[in-house]
């Protein structure tokens, strides 16, 4: 937290610009060299460590609320990186939402409607598995998907900057009022998707993730890419920050985002709640008390 009080984004070479100059064909998906798996796995434990600790601190000092957002292809490693990343995370104080195809309910609701509902109180850590940024992301590759929402009238020629507009201001007043908000694009190649497609046919216990419409999708590879660059541009800002990680080698993209979570919640400066002399009078009254009984 900076002297004046604004949360300030953790350094990293993969945060995206803030001035609308990321460039998708540049962000790498694999880490730069050779890695060193083990070593990465021992490191991404170590923060996760740190992370649990952390959350501790957050839940006792109840002022913030954090939100972190994960977007990505299929088959990018959302959910195995949450699980990593989040090993040991005290439940009392953290909570998972995905978010799939919309229900009737929240058809009837503006698009922000759902994810306002799941937003983590303070003291709190929460996790958006996809989000309200498939709104920009899916729906505009596919905008027949516009005509279930039951929108009194719309321009598909501005649509997608009204709902950027949208997005920043949301994320601009959660900001505004104690919630720290970081996004993650795990950033993972056609040809990894492509091999981790194939492990999901061949071995048997994860079958179930397979959906063969996936497949269908893959052409329509540039178009999404043209979406989530569009999308990270439009709302990649100080106050919500987009972080396009490298995908390709899970241990190092858990290790990454690992790093940004810990060093986001260690930015907050929580601690343990300080007890005044009064109340420390009252406590050694009560152990004084105790040890009578």
């Amino acid at each position: 937290m900076s002297p004046r009080g604004k949360w300030s984004a953790p350094p990293s070479d993969f945060l995206v610009p803030f001035d609308g100059s990321f460039r998708i064909a540049d962000a790498p998906t694999a880490p730069p060299g050779v890695v060193d798996k083990a070593s990465l796995k021992d490191a991404r434990r170590d923060r996760t460590r740190e992370i649990r600790d952390l959350q501790r601190k957050l839940y006792a000092d109840d002022r913030f609320a954090v939100l972190f957002v994960f977007q990505a292809m299929d088959a990018g490693g959302k959910d195995s990186t949450i699980r990593s990343v989040f090993t040991g995370v005290n439940p009392a104080g953290f909570q998972v939402s995905s978010f799939k195809a919309p229900s009737d309910e929240e058809l009837d609701h503006d698009f922000l409607w759902r994810i306002s509902r799941r937003l983590p109180e303070r003291g709190r850590i929460g996790v958006f598995n996809r989000s309200h940024y498939e709104e920009v992301l899916v729906v505009r590759v596919h905008p027949e998907f516009l005509e279930a929402q039951r929108l009194p009238s719309y321009d598909i020629d501005t649509i997608w900057s009204e709902r950027f507009e949208s997005i920043r201001n949301f994320e601009k007043h959660l900001a505004d009022n104690g919630t720290i908000i970081v996004k993650f694009f795990l950033n993972v190649s056609l040809q990894q998707q492509k091999h981790r497609f194939l492990r999901r046919i061949d071995k048997p216990s994860k079958n179930w993730k397979f959906n063969a419409g996936d497949v269908e999708e893959r052409k329509r590879w540039p178009d999404y890419m043209r979406a989530f660059e569009d999308a990270l541009n439009e709302t990649s800002r100080p106050w919500a920050p987009w972080y396009a990680i490298p995908a390709d080698t899970k241990p190092y993209t858990r290790l990454q985002v690992a790093r940004i979570v810990e060093e986001t919640l260690a930015s907050l400066g929580v601690d343990f709640p300080k007890i005044d002399d009064e109340a420390k009078a009252a406590l050694a009254e009560c152990r004084t008390m105790l040890e009578k009984q």
